[in-house]
C-alpha cells in the first residue's frame, strides 16, 4: 500500500522470517529446501549491517527474531531500539520489491540450464599519467 513504511536495519526480514519458519515446517522435500533457503537469504542484510560495524551478526539476528516485532538493531548506536522510535524506517515498496526482485532473479537461475558470467581477473593498476612538459600551460 502507498504510505507504508516497515522498520528497516534488516530488521522487518527478521520478524518476517518468523512466518516462513512455521510455513516451513508444514512442507516436504525439494520446497522445505527452497523455504530453509529463502530463511537463510532473509538473515543476510541484518548480519551484513551487523558484520559492518564489526559486530557479529548472528548474535545480532538472533537477539533481533527473539524481540517482540517493532524492535529492531541501531548499528550506528549499537543497542536494540524501537525501530519506529527511532526513525529508522524503509518504505514498504522498497523491501517488498527488493524481496520480490531476489526471489524473482533465483528463480530464473534455478530454472536456466546454464548461466554466463565474466571471472574477474587480477590485472594490475593503470600506470601513472605521463609528466607535463614543460612551458606547455
Amino acid at each position: 500500500r502507498r504510505g507504508r513504511y516497515h522498520l528497516w536495519c534488516g530488521s522487518a526480514y527478521i520478524h518476517a522470517s518468523k512466518e516462513v519458519a512455521k510455513l516451513a515446517a508444514s512442507l516436504e522435500g525439494d520446497e522445505k529446501t527452497g523455504a530453509g533457503i529463502v530463511l537463510k537469504a532473509l538473515e543476510a542484510p541484518l548480519y551484513h549491517i551487523a558484520a559492518n560495524a564489526g559486530l557479529e551478526g548472528s548474535v545480532i539476528i538472533n537477539k533481533v527474531r527473539e524481540s517482540e516485532v517493532g524492535v529492531g538493531f541501531d548499528a550506528l548506536k549499537e543497542e536494540y531500539v524501537d525501530m519506529v522510535s527511532a526513525g529508522i524506517l524503509d518504505p514498504a515498496k522498497v523491501t517488498r520489491s527488493a524481496l520480490q526482485n531476489a526471489t524473482s532473479v533465483a528463480s530464473t537461475l534455478l530454472t536456466t540450464e546454464s548461466v554466463v558470467a565474466n571471472i574477474k581477473e587480477d590485472t594490475p593498476a593503470m600506470p601513472a599519467g605521463g609528466a607535463g612538459m614543460g612551458g606547455m600551460m
